[in-house]
């Protein structure tokens, strides 16, 4: 099982990364912090210190057209911020 699916690379995110060496990553909904922890280290090789997690549920949305209203839902996800021992560092540019 895939426990880390993709890093969340947005300006706040960076942002936190540079000053308080934190990483966000979207993860399995079911995966604890535990697995979490080991994953980040077995991928990018770096000493973890603290993992938070929170779960986003999804929301509805509705738009009009000319059919009619559109019904539809937004995906729940699972986030995690991961906080690195200070002196190391994940790079997610360096694979381009």
């Amino acid at each position: 099982m895939n426990i880390l699916l993709k890093p969340i690379v947005t300006e706040k995110m960076m942002a936190q990364s540079e000053s308080m060496n934190r990483f966000g990553f979207i993860v399995e909904k079911t995966a604890n912090k535990i697995e979490i922890k080991k994953a980040v280290e077995d991928m990018y090789g770096v000493t973890v210190d603290a993992v938070n997690t929170m779960r986003y549920g999804g929301k509805t949305k509705s738009r009009f057209t000319k059919g009619g209203v559109q019904l539809g839902k937004t995906n729940s996800y699972k986030k995690a911020i991961v906080t690195l021992v200070d002196g190391d560092t994940i790079d997610f540019y360096s694979n381009i």
